[in-house]
């Protein structure tokens, strides 16, 4: 008897276990990245569809790999995968990789000690044993399943490397392919674990884009959400976070070399201006709102804005609630619009941050929303092509690897 009740209470604990793995991280992601107002619930005519299938349509961010779901298979959870891209008329998205998340997370503070919650996303996924304690194997994890992705349906989906990769990518669309181009970029400098030479190893898997920091100051140097207080309250302190450091620079200087792309999302005031001072530095700022409209701790100060812009960067427009002040299409519109007056309308593109555990009104499917709320907001339909992906492919041309 006793040997049966030890039995049923095992078979009852392996059980729960695999409830916990089979639907605990699909619960978890259909929890964090919710849509939330039903797209059908936005009207769009006839001649915003028109548009915006003429559209070439690019995303500097999303977060999507972080799911380990099979991104050629449409789900009903989150907002991206490539069926809906293309539903959508993406024709290039990046995808990041996240490998770090304190526990606790949130725009004015954070400790890079803090527990993380990565490391029990992977766990509970049944990620390769090597992802569990190491951030370098987390990124290149990521990567691996987008290139596997990639190789088994290259008409669906294609991975960017080199501008010549965009080119025939883009020549592709215009003769009528539905192939979503993909760019690897990574969220933070953390997965280089204080080694330069782990960059040729991200360089070699394919990444393009790295952003510097994520939500700790990291070996590269401060964040905005870091443990100096990165500028979260922009300065109001007099603490504005931790520069670029030595090794920052370094990574940096290599970077250059190596034709890859500098993210100041996530970076620190100081971090930013230590960035836009260094000579052929051209950066981008892949998902963010306007502090001028709205004055979100997560949004740099128009001032940083600018100074990107001044350097030839792009800044990318994300579309949940903390960064626009709102959970319309009409308020992503608005920081478009006020993106536009601030830097330029050859400055601005979009970086919806899906799947990066924040809101959004609308999934890439339905993307169509946006270009009728920018219809609405009285932009020209020249301003809508340069947002909507003239301005990305326009910098990736003239920034990729040649």
């Amino acid at each position: 008897m006793i040997k049966r009740i030890i039995g049923g209470i095992l078979m009852l604990a392996v059980l729960a276990v695999a409830v916990v793995l089979i639907w605990g991280p699909a619960y978890m992601e259909r929890s964090l990245n919710p849509v939330t107002v039903p797209p059908e619930t936005w009207p769009v005519s006839d001649q915003a569809r028109a548009l915006h299938e003429r559209l070439v349509i690019g995303d500097l961010h999303s977060d999507a790999l972080l799911w380990d779901r099979d991104l050629l298979e449409r789900v009903d959870r989150g907002h991206t995968d490539i069926p809906r891209l293309a539903q959508g008329n993406v024709a290039v998205q990046v995808f990041t990789t996240v490998t770090k998340s304190p526990k606790g997370q949130n725009y004015s503070q954070n400790s890079a000690d803090a527990p993380d919650n990565i490391t029990r996303l992977f766990i509970g996924q049944l990620r390769p044993i090597a992802t569990w304690n190491s951030l370098l194997a987390r990124a290149l994890e990521q990567a691996r399943q987008l290139h596997l992705s990639a190789e088994r349906d290259p008409q669906a989906l294609r991975v960017i490397r080199t501008r010549g990769d965009l080119a025939d990518l883009l020549a592709a669309r215009a003769g009528g392919a539905k192939t979503v181009g993909s760019i690897l970029g990574s969220e933070g400098g953390h997965p280089l674990e204080g080694d330069l030479a782990n960059l040729a190893r991200l360089d070699e898997a394919g990444f393009r884009i790295i952003g510097l920091t994520h939500f700790f100051d990291n070996e590269l140097g401060g964040s905005l959400h870091g443990n100096e207080l990165g500028g979260s309250l922009h300065g109001e302190t007099g603490r504005e976070g931790e520069g670029l450091s030595p090794f920052g620079r370094n990574v940096i200087a290599n970077m250059l070399e190596r034709g890859m792309i500098v993210d100041l999302a996530h970076a620190s005031p100081q971090m930013v201006r230590d960035v836009v001072d260094l000579p052929g530095v051209v950066p981008i700022l892949s998902h963010t709102g306007i502090h001028g409209r709205c004055a979100s701790p997560r949004n740099l100060s128009d001032d940083l804005v600018r100074e990107i812009a001044r350097k030839g960067g792009i800044i990318g427009i994300g579309y949940w609630t903390d960064v626009n002040c709102g959970s319309r299409p009409a308020d992503i519109a608005a920081s478009i619009r006020a993106a536009i007056r601030l830097v330029g309308e050859d400055h601005v593109a979009l970086g919806s941050d899906y799947d990066g555990s924040v809101d959004a009104p609308f999934d890439a499917a339905h993307l169509v929303v946006l270009t009728q709320a920018l219809m609405d907001a009285g932009l020209t339909e020249t301003q809508i092509e340069k947002v909507m992906g003239g301005n990305m492919m326009r910098f990736l041309s003239e920034h990729l690897p040649e």
